[in-house]
């Protein structure tokens, strides 16, 4: 067996605990009765759907599967365009809580590294 990178090793667990942790508060806001405030709703169904789809990434990563990179870019260019329609929402005058516009934030810049990441450790087989 191939001994991976430690890097890679934590880019998959950050993946993976980020994806878990976005299923969980998702579902809370979604089906728990929870109430959250000036939610958006198509950034709340983004993040939850996108949970699975890191965790995914994530165990792509750590078997270091050829998809993972590009899942991982998809999921980059994926979020930072639902931050584009987020702040088009808030320009428009539309209701936001600020703990979105602080998640979507993180969101990509964690998403815009460990996309980086995957592509610049990725070696593509012969």
């Amino acid at each position: 067996m191939t001994r991976r990178p430690r890097s890679q090793t934590v880019a998959a667990a950050v993946a993976v605990i980020f994806g878990l942790l976005t299923i969980v508060s998702g579902g809370r806001a979604l089906f728990g009765g929870v109430d959250m405030g000036a939610v958006v709703p198509f950034v709340l169904w983004f993040n939850f759907v996108a949970g699975f789809a890191y965790v995914l990434a994530g165990i792509g990563l750590w078997r270091g599967a050829g998809w993972a990179p590009l899942l991982s870019l998809a999921i980059a260019a994926a979020t930072a365009a639902v931050f584009a329609a987020f702040l088009w929402h808030v320009g428009a005058g539309g209701a936001w809580e600020a703990r979105t516009m602080g998640a979507m934030i993180l969101r990509s810049a964690i998403w815009i590294a460990i996309a980086a990441f995957a592509l610049r450790c990725h070696k593509p087989s012969d």
